[in-house]
């Protein structure tokens, strides 16, 4: 199945991806950078505040968090294995259009392609600090890392892609965590917030982004 995507410019001056079949954009149009760095970083990220992490997106998109990931890691030398799953990625000629590489982001210049252009299901040092490893496929078929200190759930909205919002994906990435380890996303229903209680997380309501009133950080109990 391909989709057709189409490059936006989000109120930031950040560009996302729109996919008219589902009427869905990849980031926020308020702002695909300041959601990223609210949703995953402000309230993942540094609420962890740890010198290692091991990380799984759901959702390697853009490669922008993987792109903010690369840099700070490499800023405030925090080792990170950084696991990324992918049903649909995008071609050279689609995210050189993103000009992510223009951003702001310390070394975007540098990183930007590599992240897109190493191969998939394999390891791949970027950096002394940083390692790589893109899946290829379906969240519901691929076989999870263990240990995860942090998830980016990034996935399409409930509504847009119901089928990667269900009890029984969330009971398998609560069973791969590390204790104390937090789950962010965007979403804030309540359908959502009661499977991952049920899950076995702590939920709670934190203010979201600009644009969006509130979010969701779900976090492992520490034993």
């Amino acid at each position: 199945m391909m989709m057709k995507r189409t490059v936006e410019k989000t109120a930031d001056g950040s560009c996302t991806l729109f996919v008219p079949e589902m009427e869905e954009h990849y980031h926020s149009v308020n702002g695909a950078l300041q959601e990223s760095r609210h949703v995953f970083f402000q309230a993942g990220w540094e609420h962890l505040n740890r010198k290692s992490y091991r990380i799984l997106e759901f959702g390697f998109g853009t490669g922008l968090n993987a792109l903010l990931a690369l840099a700070r890691a490499v800023r405030d030398e925090v080792a990170v294995t950084y696991y990324s799953i992918e049903k649909f990625p995008l071609p050279e000629d689609l995210w050189q259009q993103l000009h992510y590489e223009n951003l702001e982001i310390e070394g975007a210049a540098r990183w930007f392609p590599l992240l897109h252009r190493s191969p998939w299901n394999e390891d791949v040092r970027l950096a002394p600090c940083f390692r790589l490893h893109k899946m290829e496929g379906d969240f519901n078929e691929v076989d999870f890392p263990e240990q995860i200190d942090l998830v980016f759930f990034d996935a399409f909205a409930p509504d847009k892609q119901p089928e990667v919002w269900h009890q029984a994906l969330f009971d398998r990435i609560f069973r791969v965590m590390a204790p104390g380890g937090v789950l962010v996303t965007y979403c804030a229903k309540g359908a959502v917030r009661r499977m991952l209680q049920q899950a076995g997380f702590q939920v709670e309501r934190i203010p979201g982004p600009p644009g969006k009133r509130e979010m969701l950080r779900a976090s492992v109990p520490q034993s």
